[in-house]
């Protein structure tokens, strides 16, 4: 199915008519549950034909349209009364019900204006069949969405909203409906918006009052003054605002209501967001809690480190000192991991940093000891989940290690670590090449009786669903494996 941009795109509208239309409809939703009506956007082709753009059905009462009818031309009936709208720029009712699998319809075409020019037209249809005696909250819903459709043939609607910091929780229809009056006096609330009004600690009747200063009245005395708020909830401004009292947080939006030039009062969507932001406030804490963990798990590593380096200095044994060095560098990787993950509100980090580090700290080791050892790393390995990043990092930090030590035998070269991330069908594959330009392996290698190193790194490819293999080359040897890497869930 075509998107708006398509039929837009398709049909030619400029860029600020599709601007425009973009914003309709990112708000029609609203209108559409105030009617109780599918919505349908149509724009004329070049050559004078009508295409639908996009269509919405309400989520407050039964739909007319199973089918979706965008990028589809309209029927002939339906376009005298579109073409109509366009032409006289004013709202247009048919002359009689429509009849629809045996559904009595209700169709009226509004013309969507933009600085006094139709640049579409918009039609209501109305599933009378399902409309009850109506009663006032149905009669006021219906008076809210046709003085919105006098507002869209007018050109002032939709409204510009600036930019806002609210977060997640924008009321919508369903959540609760206010109607003000032009001195901003509640005329209507409907059950759930008196029920969200009830939980900020207002206790009288809610219709009749003053809700902004109603509702400054229940606010902390030492909260500060949000003048933003305070037009919010008086209905006079386009935005969106929090109100945020010691028993419950309710998310208020304002949409101005107009007719003829002059405000004429205003309809306000609320929200009881309590529970959100209750849930908000403990993934808060627990991402903190996470990172506190991550960052004292990274001290006590080092801590742990620290007492190994010392007792190194202390053993004789040059077999000894050499197995607790190795230990010590072990140690570090894995805390160079949490290190980084301390400073991130997930469990995931980008790994080139944590490789690049660990890398040069097994070149630094070679350059201390009278090597002159280079490195290098082509590719990039992205983002890995915390349980991958730490084996890798290992793997990562023993082959380079190894290559220094034992590849390049205590001789100047060079090591190049080259890394391919690719997408299968199993999951991301991650291949990496440890190489170096030195000696090469000795004939006798086998990784089944290789030392410590060795099998550590067996292991953790193992645990990784990957496979590792050791070449000689050419110029020396190279070491490639392969992990399987664990899917980052999605943030939404």
């Amino acid at each position: 199915m075509p998107t708006l941009s398509d039929v837009l795109s398709r049909h030619e509208v400029t860029a600020a008519d599709s601007d425009w239309l973009h914003r309709l409809v990112g708000d029609w939703q609203l209108i559409a549950d105030l009617s109780f009506a599918d919505l349908v956007l149509w724009v004329q082709s070049q050559a004078g034909e009508w295409f639908a753009a996009a269509h919405a059905r309400p989520t407050t009462g039964v739909g007319v349209f199973t089918e979706d009818l965008v990028g589809q031309p309209v029927a002939v009936p339906r376009a005298r009364m579109v073409q109509a709208a366009r032409d006289q720029q004013e709202i247009v009712r048919a002359g009689q019900t429509v009849w629809r699998d045996d559904m009595p319809i209700r169709e009226e075409a509004i013309p969507v204006v933009r600085d006094g020019r139709v640049v579409a037209v918009l039609t209501r249809h109305t599933n009378l069949a399902s409309m009850r005696t109506p009663s006032r909250l149905e009669v006021t819903y219906l008076a809210t969405a046709d003085a919105l459709a006098r507002m869209i043939a007018a050109g002032t609607f939709p409204q510009h909203e600036p930019a806002t910091h609210v977060r997640r929780g924008t009321p919508r229809v369903g959540d609760g409906v206010l109607r003000l009056d032009v001195d901003g006096l509640v005329t209507y609330a409907s059950p759930n918006a008196v029920s969200a009004v009830h939980r900020l600690g207002y206790e009288a009747d809610v219709i009749g009052m003053p809700l902004a200063s109603a509702v400054y009245d229940l606010l902390p005395a030492r909260s500060p003054a949000d003048e933003d708020l305070t037009q919010v909830l008086r209905g006079r401004v386009a935005h969106r605002g929090e109100v945020r009292t010691r028993s419950a947080s309710v998310m208020v939006r304002s949409i101005p209501l107009q007719e003829n030039g002059r405000r004429i009062g205003a309809v306000l969507l609320v929200r009881d967001v309590s529970e959100l932001r209750r849930r908000e406030r403990e993934l808060a804490t627990k991402d903190v809690t996470i990172r506190e963990i991550h960052h004292r798990v990274k001290n006590n590593l080092q801590t742990v480190a620290a007492v190994l380096r010392l007792q190194a200095r202390r053993v004789d044994d040059p077999a000894g000192r050499a197995a607790l060095d190795d230990a010590v560098r072990r140690v570090a990787t894995i805390a160079s991991v949490h290190e980084t993950l301390s400073s991130r509100l997930d469990d995931h980090l980008d790994f080139d940093e944590v490789a690049q580090r660990g890398v040069q700290a097994a070149l630094d080791l070679g350059n201390r000891s009278g090597m002159r050892v280079s490195g290098a790393i082509d590719g990039s390995f992205g983002t890995l989940c915390s349980e991958d990043a730490t084996s890798i990092a290992m793997v990562l930090a023993e082959l380079v290690q190894n290559a220094v030590e034992h590849g390049l035998a205590q001789q100047d070269g060079h090591v190049q670590v080259t890394v391919r991330r690719k997408q299968t069908r199993d999951g991301d594959l991650l291949r990496v090449e440890v190489a170096d330009d030195g000696a090469g392996l000795p004939d006798d290698f086998a990784p089944g009786s290789g030392g410590l190193g060795v099998q550590i790194v067996r292991s953790l490819v193992a645990d990784l669903s990957g496979d590792i293999d050791w070449e000689r080359t050419e110029n020396g040897t190279a070491v490639k494996f392969t992990a399987v890497l664990r899917d980052i869930p999605v943030e939404r």
